[in-house]
């Protein structure tokens, strides 16, 4: 018997949930199912047992322990953890000989290193020449991107899988689990703010209802204890329900009334429910086109600026880019004539015949074309002072037709300007 197994959950009832609820099976894996799922890359290298070193990249809680202990169960191989943390030069030499021995014996050495990006590069090479022969199946876990953590020569040798975070609805699930190992009792509502809080981190989420455990009543958990045990009020809030569209219909509309300390209001009511908060960064997208338009069009910059910086930063910091924008779109100034224009010309397409389009419009490919009169009449703009002509550029149903009619608010005054000098030249007799 290998003096390395796998870890498996003992029925200690001192241990921590996150110990005790341990899938044991991939079958009983929460998550990732781009990798996990019937016919994904390492659900098919783990299933016809053709495993290579590999590093499972993600955030805390996301299962990457529990994942390489189950595909070292799964091939039949030791187990052998080490922590980046705790252990030195000295302490990878002693597992890599016992792991070369084990190969000797036909026993293959899953090596888990949790943290790996804590190594040094001196570290980290230590482990290449018994990767490259084969004596360990290397699995590195690390919440830091590997591209600068991992050394290229190890990085080179190894297969870099992404992990995500659990969603809600699946940290939701884990602690209905829970709650039923516990044996207490919380409302679902309680028990997705908790999911909420932990943020994807299936063991925060386990380490919580642990606490709020400890505090049941008659084996029911209140809702003031959590509370408590979150630091702070617990929000009504259904990501799915009437809620959700409440909340953001008020955040909209305050935005368009210009009214910056409701908006800030209602997005932070929206954040503090777990919002997702790309949602809500599209949906100020739309508020910038649809509200702002050319009276600034700075705003549609800034939102797709905040969209970029919510992506790229996540929770919490990402928060901050979203309060940001709400407010330059609350004080920015307000417009949907472009929203209109778009509303008008589409009625105006629904409505009436596909006219043709003007003869001066369409280009002469060939020469045939030409002899039939495409583009016969049409006026290059760049070849007068100011760039203007008089040419038609409506079918004649529709000459003289205003699909766009600007505000007085914002850079759309100077539009409305240059619009109107614009309009009366081109519509002026040809000198």
């Amino acid at each position: 018997m290998s003096l390395f197994q796998p870890l498996t959950p003992a029925p200690d009832l001192k241990r921590p949930l996150a110990e005790r609820l341990r899938p044991r099976t991939l079958e009983e894996y929460v998550g990732q199912q781009h990798i996990l799922g019937e016919g994904k890359p390492l659900r098919c290298q783990i299933e016809r047992d053709q495993l290579s070193s590999l590093i499972l990249w993600g955030p805390p809680g996301v299962g990457k322990t529990t994942l390489a202990n189950l595909i070292a169960l799964r091939t039949q191989a030791d187990f052998v953890p080490l922590s980046a943390v705790m252990s030195g030069i000295k302490e990878i030499k002693e597992v890599m000989v016992a792991a070369e021995k084990s190969r000797q014996y036909g026993r293959r050495t899953v090596l888990f290193v949790d943290e790996i990006h804590r190594f040094n590069k001196a570290q980290q090479d230590a482990f290449l020449p018994y990767v490259e022969r084969g004596d360990i199946i290397l699995i590195g876990a690390t919440t830091e991107n590997p591209s600068f953590e991992v050394n290229s020569a190890l990085l080179s040798r190894s297969k870099v899988y992404a992990l995500q975070a659990l969603t809600t609805a699946q940290i939701t699930g884990l602690l209905e689990k829970g709650a039923q190992l516990l044996d207490v009792k919380l409302s679902t509502d309680l028990l997705e703010q908790i999911a909420i809080y932990s943020n994807g981190d299936a063991r925060a989420a386990y380490n919580l209802l642990e606490l709020a455990a400890a505090t049941a009543q008659d084996g029911e958990v209140a809702p003031g204890a959590v509370e408590e045990l979150l630091g702070r009020k617990l929000t009504l809030y259904d990501k799915g329900g009437e809620q959700h569209f409440n909340l953001m219909s008020a955040l909209h509309k305050s935005v368009r009334s210009s009214d910056a300390d409701a908006a800030i209001y209602w997005l932070a009511r929206m954040l503090e429910g777990g919002e997702d908060r790309l949602y809500i960064a599209r949906r100020l997208v739309r508020m910038a086109i649809e509200d702002i338009g050319l009276a600034d069009p700075r705003a549609l910059e800034q939102s797709m600026a905040c969209q970029q910086a919510v992506h790229f930063l996540g929770v919490p910091e990402g928060d901050q880019a979203l309060a940001q924008a709400t407010l330059y779109l609350s004080l920015a100034a307000k417009s949907d004539a472009a929203y209109q224009a778009l509303n008008a010309a589409r009625q105006m397409v629904a409505s009436a015949p596909d006219e043709p389009v003007p003869m001066q419009l369409r280009n002469a490919s060939t020469k045939a074309m030409k002899q039939w009169g495409y583009g016969e009449g049409y006026q290059h703009a760049h070849s007068s002072d100011d760039a203007l002509n008089t040419m038609a550029c409506l079918p004649d149903s529709l000459l003289g037709h205003e699909f766009y009619l600007p505000t007085n608010r914002g850079l759309e005054a100077r539009i409305r300007e240059r619009l109107a000098e614009i309009r009366a030249k081109r519509q002026a007799p040809a000198s």
